[in-house]
């Protein structure tokens, strides 16, 4: 069984701040792989001791990204993969999901793709299934559980107040959710042995994707922190009565009582 899991690096959120004008500054940001696809990395790592899958991790980002390659190798994957441009620093679902397909498709369709919740920084939970559809596979969505029997995967899945156990037949992508599993801390051991693991850059040139493939549908504007103004009210006159009386007054024509 193979098994391809994707991540992004991004920013640690604690190290963004909000500079006075509101301009979000992330010039001191460390970067690190997003946390969501941490656990996606970590249950690959347990397909791999469990059912002896061979794991490969995959990544597209800027020259930036090449600092996640030890750590994510160090997470239980055998080989990376880095498509290497810098057009990761613009980009969007739809040409992320476009780059990584066809990476996919180069290195060769594996049993099974793993993808987190979402990105950290942007959150749009659409590359998983994006992915899928381009490679016209099953995508399973919100899993919390897995299991492999033959040449299938049989996942639970969170949905509202309820679960549903869903099967798919190889190859199938799955997105899972943060409660899936506990990502290890990788050992002294591990993150020296990662640095001895082969690591392939790909040159986005060799995808043969379109310009249209490779054009954005959504554009940031600008990125703004916001201030939040509050009344600072205090109730200092009357008994403890009529303060708590006023203050339900207030509540109330706030709509909050």
């Amino acid at each position: 069984m193979k098994i391809i899991v994707c991540y992004k690096w991004v920013p640690d959120e604690q190290d963004i701040k909000i500079a006075a004008d509101l301009k979000v500054d992330m010039s001191m940001a460390k970067w690190k792989i997003s946390e969501y696809d941490k656990n996606a990395i970590e249950e690959a790592a347990l397909q791999a001791e469990n059912n002896a899958a061979e794991v490969t991790c995959l990544t597209f980002g800027t020259s930036k990204a090449k600092q996640s390659l030890k750590d994510a190798l160090s997470r239980g994957p055998e080989k990376a993969y880095w498509v290497n441009d810098a057009k990761a620093e613009n980009t969007d679902g739809f040409v992320t999901a476009n780059i990584l397909a066809a990476a996919i498709k180069k290195v060769g369709i594996p049993d099974l793709i793993f993808f987190g919740e979402g990105s950290e920084d942007s959150y749009g939970q659409q590359v998983g299934p994006r992915v899928a559809a381009l490679l016209d596979i099953p995508a399973l969505t919100f899993v919390t559980k897995t299991a492999v029997k033959d040449d299938a995967i049989t996942t639970t899945r969170s949905i509202g107040n309820c679960t549903e156990d869903v099967t798919a037949s190889f190859p199938a992508v799955v997105c899972m959710l943060p409660e899936i599993n506990k990502p290890r801390i990788p050992s002294l051991k591990q993150v020296l042995k990662a640095s001895k693991k082969p690591v392939e850059e790909i040159k986005l040139a060799d995808l043969g994707l379109s310009d249209a493939e490779l054009t954005v549908k959504n554009k940031v504007k600008s990125i703004q922190g916001f201030v939040m103004n509050r009344k600072n009210k205090l109730y200092q006159d009357g008994s403890s009565a009529e303060k708590v009386k006023a203050l339900v007054s207030d509540l109330a024509k706030e709509g909050l009582a």
